[in-house]
């Protein structure tokens, strides 16, 4: 969320909005939305935004820095936490970035309330000979 939110704030005009939304639109997922009022994202160029080093503007991504890696890692991060990530554009009138995770929080958090490997003597930890 702070990459998008940094995002926004860095490539859109000085006087204009960022909202920053949360909902549940059904019982299986919760949805975070970071939306602008900038230039907005070619439809050239939405299929390619989430690549890593992808660059809608090298010269304005030069300017403001970074790398290329923020939209690939949010769209990883939201992959290894069972989601997804999203966005719609219209030039000239900003962008809509969302992240869509399942509401039971993924597959980490059923990995973490699994129950620990093990007989539970040993708390999870596996057993064998001393060294």
């Amino acid at each position: 969320m702070a990459n998008l939110l940094s995002n926004a704030i860095s490539y859109s005009p000085a006087g204009t909005r960022v909202r920053i939304r949360a909902a549940a639109p059904d019982p299986g997922h919760v949805v975070f939305e970071i939306g602008d009022e900038g230039p907005g994202i070619a439809e050239t160029h939405l299929p390619r935004i989430f690549e890593r080093f992808y660059r809608v503007d090298q010269a304005r991504s030069r300017k403001a820095g970074g790398t290329g890696l923020g939209l690939a890692i949010v769209k990883h991060i939201a992959m290894v936490h069972g989601g997804r990530a999203e966005v719609t554009s219209r030039l000239g009138e900003g962008s809509v970035f969302r992240i869509v995770l399942p509401s039971d929080g993924g597959p980490l958090a059923r990995r973490a309330a699994a129950p620990p490997p093990g007989d539970g003597a040993s708390g999870g930890l596996p057993t064998g000979p001393a060294i």
